[in-house]
This record gives structure tokens, sequence and C-alpha cells, in this order.
């Protein structure tokens, strides 16, 4: 039971939960919470206990709560937290360069991790997002939102919930170096292609070639 410990440790135990219980119950922004009551119930916590957790993560722009309707989770681009950091990190040429090079190590670990973990759901996912990217190009767009949602769909393949946390920010924030530039390496076939192959690899549990492929496309994509 929660309540049992210090106010301290109640406050980190609650968010602590409340974390489980998004997994639990498969979450997404823009999903409902459960009440204060039922979190209160389900945490063995007072309701003030569960408001206050509540309003520290309203504060940081995890969730968002709508009068008469309940509470929310918010999408990670509001957090706050992540804008802040972002502010940081985009200051200087050293910085941004830094978090590049952080991007490309976690995603040579995400797909490698993939060709393990990765399930037809996620291939799906792959494949949904390469006819929208083929679309776009048609039309002359740049698919730079499709691109991100293929390396996410990486990330998450990997079902490593630690890195996933990590590499959201990280590369929205080089996405965002990416698009202030004018700068996209590679042809738009180039980039529909890599994610093909990569995919592919991926599918044949080939380690060292999605890892491989994954490196080049990132160096002709983003370094």
């Amino acid at each position: 039971m929660l309540g049992a410990s210090s106010g301290e440790k109640v406050y980190h135990g609650i968010l602590t939960e409340l974390n489980r219980i998004v997994e639990e119950d498969n979450l997404r922004p823009g999903d409902k919470l459960p009440s204060e009551r039922e979190l209160s119930e389900r945490l063995k916590v007072g309701r003030s206990s569960v408001r206050e957790a509540l309003r520290a993560l309203e504060l940081l722009g995890l969730i968002t709560t709508r009068r008469g309707e309940g509470t929310f989770i918010q999408n990670y681009r509001h957090n706050k937290l992540f804008d802040l950091l972002g502010y940081y990190l985009l200051r200087d040429r050293k910085s941004s360069k830094d978090l590049l090079e952080m991007r490309v190590i976690l995603e040579l670990d995400a797909v490698a991790l993939a060709c393990d973990r990765a399930t037809e759901k996620h291939f799906l996912q792959m494949e949904s997002t390469m006819i929208r990217a083929a679309e776009k190009i048609e039309q002359g767009i740049l698919p730079i939102e499709e691109d991100f949602e293929f390396h996410h769909t990486i990330a998450r393949a990997s079902k490593n919930s630690v890195m996933h946390r990590i590499w959201t920010p990280l590369v929205e924030y080089s996405k965002t170096l990416r698009e202030s530039s004018s700068q996209h390496g590679g042809s738009l076939d180039l980039l529909t292609g890599d994610h093909s192959r990569i995919m592919e690899a991926v599918r044949n549990k080939d380690k060292v070639e999605a890892v491989r492929l994954m490196r080049e496309h990132l160096e002709k994509t983003i370094l």
C-alpha cells in the first residue's frame, strides 16, 4: 500500500504506479485516464494525493484536463520538458552535433533489438508508413513525418521502454534540426528504398545487415 510510506515516497510511488497503469491499460496520447476516484481505489491512496500527482503531470504537459470530460494523456510533443530540453540542446552547433550522434547510437541499438522482437503488427505499420511516404513523394512533398514514423516504429519494435522514452524527444529534436536546414541527404526515392531494405533485414532477423543498412541510411539523411 502506497499510503504506508512518507509523503514524498507516496507522491513518487503514485507517479510510478500511474505509469504502470498507462502501460497495463495500453493507453496512448489522446486516451482518457481513469478518474481520480478509480485511481485512488486502484492505488489505495487518498484522492488528494492522486490529485497532487496529476497536477504535477499536467504542469509538465504530460496530461491535460478538460472540464466535464476528464483527464487525457497529452501527446509527447506538447511536453514542456521536451521544449526546455530542445531549447538548450539546439542553442549551439556542438550540442546539435552531439544530439545527432546520440540518435545514431540509439537507432542502431533499436534496429538490432527489433530483429529479435518485432511483430507482424510492427511490419504492417512500417509498410503503411512507406505507402504514405511514396504518395507524398509522388506529389512532390517531403515525407518528413512518415520518415519519423518509420523510425519510431523501429524504436517501438525494440520493446525497450527506456530506450523508447529517450528516443522520442531525441529524434523529435533531431527532426527539428533537419527541418530547419535545407539539406535533406539523399534522394526521396532512396529514402523509401532504404526503409524497405531495413524492414526486410529486420523481418529476416539479420542484425548485421539491419545495422549496416540503418547506419548507411542515417549517414545519408541526418549526418
